[in-house]
């Protein structure tokens, strides 16, 4: 859900996770080799890092964590494997082609730096934050499918042709400002939908939850207390930016659109829940502070 509600699983990718857990009373995910005898956890053992024994997980843990299962390891690995080595193709061909050829061209590969950075942030800030529910949908790389890659494989596919086909286009100032606009947008969405999920931690959740449970509290502190529903605002906004850097017209504005469009329905939707759950210190809460989306 957005700002305020305890694990709301917002995102403009709302994809459908599985609400598995850990059976109650287990401790340990992993299960490293048992030694042959155990050593004392003592001040020295502590400073080299060295940490006695685990107890091995039981046979309903490991099954979570075995491949094809939500909570694959293997699952997150690759995801987190992958997502790393487009950041790092993506931040060195910016880099070479913006240092070695006048083109804007390098706006194709900061947009793949972009994503990946983005993809990566929503499970790590999930899993650092909300353990219980991180899963290998956390990364929210197939959310809204086909719908949601079929809007980046268009914004790519934008910037590469006018790249290739028209290097010599030129705005004038509007062309610089409006790309310092667009990184600050970047840097600024990301930086508030991080925070706004990292400051929620347990209440925050990629889906609209419909049933309160007793663990649900009402966030109106940090960046809660600034807008409702920050983690909206940023991918709203962090959109937007990613298609100012890209120079892409058409797909800005099909951006700003399907954005709007998408975040003023699932809020509506939200409050009427939030309203439902929190009675008036919702109400309150809503009178006091604003989205910062237009007309939301």
């Amino acid at each position: 859900m957005a700002s305020s509600h305890p694990r709301p699983r917002q995102t403009f990718p709302s994809t459908h996770h599985s609400d598995h857990h850990f059976p109650a009373g287990t401790d340990y995910i992993d299960s490293p080799p048992r030694m042959a005898s155990p050593v004392p956890l003592s001040a020295g053992t502590r400073t080299f890092g060295h940490m006695p024994p685990l107890p091995p997980p039981s046979p309903s843990v490991i099954a979570y964590l075995e491949p094809g299962r939500p909570r694959s390891l293997s699952g997150v690995a690759l995801r987190a494997f992958c997502l790393g080595a487009a950041f790092s193709a993506g931040l060195l061909l910016t880099a070479l082609v913006f240092a070695c050829t006048p083109s804007p061209a390098w706006r194709v590969p900061f947009f793949l730096l972009a994503l990946s950075a983005f993809h990566f942030l929503e499970f790590w800030v999930t899993a650092r934050r909300n353990t219980p529910v991180a899963t290998t949908d956390s990364f929210l790389l197939t959310a809204n499918w086909p719908a949601y890659a079929v809007a980046h494989a268009a914004a790519f596919a934008e910037c590469a042709v006018v790249s290739i086909f028209f290097p010599t286009r030129r705005w004038g100032g509007v062309g610089s400002l409006c790309l310092g606009l667009g990184l600050v947008l970047v840097v600024l969405g990301q930086t508030v939908r991080s925070a706004a999920m990292l400051h929620a931690g347990a209440s925050f959740n990629h889906q609209i939850q419909y049933n309160k449970a007793d663990s649900h509290v009402l966030v109106t502190s940090g960046v809660y207390g600034w807008m409702r529903h920050p983690s909206y605002f940023g991918f709203f906004y962090w959109g937007l930016g990613t298609q100012l850097v890209l120079g892409n017209v058409v797909c800005f504005f099909a951006y700003a659109v399907v954005l709007w469009y998408f975040f003023s329905r699932r809020i509506r939707v939200e409050e009427v829940k939030l309203v439902e759950f929190f009675k008036d210190d919702y109400v309150q809460y809503r009178k006091r502070v604003g989205t910062w989306i237009p007309f939301v």
